[in-house]
């Protein structure tokens, strides 16, 4: 399934946009700037505190659920990056049904600060994804964002954009759904 590699010596970082980004899995020494990131308001439906403390235990428990990017010392992004068998929402939503027993990992939501968008954050955030999952001895990271080419796409965005992951090299595999494609980045060793 793969684990997450130790990047306490060899954090990811990226140049873009003119800003040196650096990214690092989300751990509780980390929750403080995660919670920054999404502020007041959280960035779900439910209620806010719900989904604190239900994540918040998620993150004490570990592995970490994903990335964080940084411009210096300011969270601007978030990217959940983890094993897709650790989401098992994925096995009951229709549009998400798994494809085959490749024991993927999985980019399943992103998050970037409102002064930070169209600044190309999500794209880095794609990138470092890949390299830490290739850290992590994954074979293969799946996505599954909305395909905004095609018709009655959903404005939820949440997931990504087709046309971001296919220019980092994503494959669709399957479409249950037109607008909902899954698509996949296979990692060489």
């Amino acid at each position: 399934m793969g684990t997450w590699p130790a990047f306490d010596s060899e954090q990811i970082v990226a140049t873009i946009s003119g800003m040196k980004l650096t990214f690092r899995p989300l751990t509780p020494e980390l929750w403080h700037a995660f919670e920054d990131l999404f502020g007041k308001q959280g960035a779900r439906n439910r209620p806010r505190q719900q989904n604190r403390a239900a994540f918040r235990q998620l993150v004490k428990r570990g592995p970490p659920p994903g990335l964080l990017a940084f411009d210096d010392d300011t969270p601007i992004g978030w990217c959940q990056l983890t094993p897709r068998a650790a989401l098992p929402w994925l096995e009951q939503a229709r549009f998400f049904k798994r494809v085959d027993n490749v024991p993927v990992w999985s980019i399943s939501c992103f998050y970037v600060r409102r002064s930070y968008r169209k600044r190309k954050v999500m794209a880095a955030l794609i990138t470092a994804a890949l390299k830490a999952a290739k850290r992590g001895s994954a074979p293969a990271v799946e996505v599954y964002p909305v395909d905004t080419d095609k018709p009655k796409s959903t404005p939820n965005l949440f997931t990504g954009v087709a046309s971001t992951f296919a220019r980092a090299g994503f494959k669709t595999l399957m479409r249950y759904r037109p607008s909902r494609p899954i698509m996949r980045h296979y990692l060489k060793s």
